[in-house]
């Protein structure tokens, strides 16, 4: 892990191991990250990435396990690219704001290539941090690309005052604990340009700050959320995604693929802060 930390703003750790993801992300002293308080899915690589603060899942696909095109394999849980390691990288200042960028190279379920270049930033006025990636058809052969970001908490740091707001959700928002029983999810449109914004708190466990997620519409259209209380999993996750929450196949069927060709690529962006 590589400690990344600006003059304000959180903690992070970047995971060099997988996808340059964040581990831990502390404020006010605390790790808002689940840890083991997660779901076993029965796949090492998820379960390591699940328990960070944010782990990206695709490119080629995300959700959950379908058969391949040709019937000879699957597309596994979230996709690919989970537990590739990323190179090239390289930290530097860029005024004051810190920043940290990688590329990912990433071999395909149906054997084809691609390559995340990703770049995060903390600014430097304002503590917020800023993702921004491009995927890239690095192969001989078209692919259809789908990107789904995962930003997991620990809901043991929630209170009875948390909620989620939106202009893309219901009344607006409402308590984190939607849904019935023990777990939820939903998917929404959030947009289709420009930026969405999302907001989870207050949390009491960091001064009653929120966390604000932002993120760009236009490769990035739907938010999905869910929560899963069953032990020993406590962990709530705010998820932009490409896609909406149905089969692949009636995605492909509905003309809703977006197919990377060779040297083609595709940019996602989001940012969060506490405040």
């Amino acid at each position: 892990m590589i400690s990344f930390r600006g003059s304000r703003g959180p903690s992070l750790t970047l995971d060099e191991s997988s996808v340059f993801d964040i581990g831990a992300c502390v404020v006010d002293g605390l790790d808002l990250s689940p840890g083991r308080a997660i779901p076993d899915d029965g796949d090492p690589r998820i379960d390591h990435s699940l328990e960070g603060f944010l782990f990206t899942c695709g490119p080629d696909h995300i959700r959950h396990p379908h058969p391949l095109p040709d019937g000879k394999g699957m597309y596994p849980l979230h996709g690919s690219l989970s537990a590739h390691p990323a190179e090239a990288l390289h930290v530097s200042m860029d005024g004051a704001d810190l920043v940290a960028e990688a590329r990912v190279p990433v071999r395909l379920a149906e054997g084809g290539q691609a390559e995340l270049r990703r770049q995060w930033r903390i600014k430097g006025d304002s503590g917020e941090v800023q993702l921004a990636d491009e995927v890239v058809n690095t192969g001989h052969t078209a692919f259809p690309a789908f990107l789904m970001y995962h930003i997991n908490l620990g809901a043991k740091h929630f209170d009875e005052g948390t909620g989620l707001e939106g202009a893309m959700l219901e009344r607006g928002g409402f308590p984190w604990t939607f849904g019935e029983g023990d777990g939820g999810v939903f998917c929404v449109p959030a947009g289709h340009g420009g930026w969405a914004e999302v907001r989870l708190g207050p949390m009491k466990a960091i001064g009653d700050k929120r966390l604000k997620v932002r993120f760009r519409t236009d490769t990035l259209p739907y938010l999905q959320v869910w929560r899963n209380q069953k032990a020993p999993a406590h962990v709530l996750g705010i998820e932009p995604v490409s896609h909406r929450w149905v089969s692949r196949d009636e995605l492909q069927q509905a003309g809703e693929f977006v197919t990377l060709e060779p040297g083609q690529s595709r940019h996602y962006g989001l940012a969060f802060s506490f405040s």
